[in-house]
């Protein structure tokens, strides 16, 4: 009985190794992004006009409800109002240095179904067009039905943190 049933596993092993294997899986088909990517960037250009402009409520409404805005040096905001009130001050004290902040490249876009996010580099510049600070930012971006909002926004300076202020000696 023993032998039997060792001839018979030896069997269905020798069958199920000379089996084909399996067929690969379908591929993925390509999903052409090239409008999204477009609206993103045409988005990322109103983001920097309405900047410009100082129009912080409209900045705010290209941020989903729950969105978040990750500055640097300070607290993240979280939603719209607090984004909104960040940028309210962060576009009128960029404007009273005299300061303009101008997107210099879009390094990458990417779009999968719902999602989107975008890479690029920017720069601030003075009255004289000269650069005063470049630096690199990364935005995602959820798509809703009237278009995408960002729901994670950052960016950051690629010049060193200034040097820490002088410690005051007590008399």
């Amino acid at each position: 009985m023993i032998k039997k049933l060792l001839l018979v596993a030896i069997a269905i092993g020798a069958l199920s190794a000379c089996a084909p294997p399996p067929p690969p899986p379908p591929p993925v088909p390509k999903v052409d992004t090239a409008a999204d990517e477009a609206k993103l960037k045409a988005d990322l250009s109103r983001w920097f006009d309405d900047y410009k402009a100082g129009n912080a409520e409209a900045l705010a409404a290209q941020y989903a409800d729950d969105g978040v805005l990750m500055p640097p040096n300070v607290p993240a905001s979280t939603g719209r109002a607090a984004i909104a009130a960040f940028l309210a001050k962060d576009t009128a004290n960029t404007k009273a240095a005299g300061l303009t902040l101008k997107n210099t490249a879009v390094t990458g876009v990417g779009v999968t179904g719902d999602l989107a996010w975008m890479s690029g580099t920017f720069a601030v510049v003075d009255a004289k067009g000269a650069s005063v600070d470049v630096g690199k930012y990364l935005s995602v971006h959820r798509r809703t039905s009237g278009g995408w909002l960002y729901i994670r926004d950052t960016w950051n300076s690629d010049n060193p943190p200034p040097p820490p202020a002088p410690v005051k000696k007590g008399k």
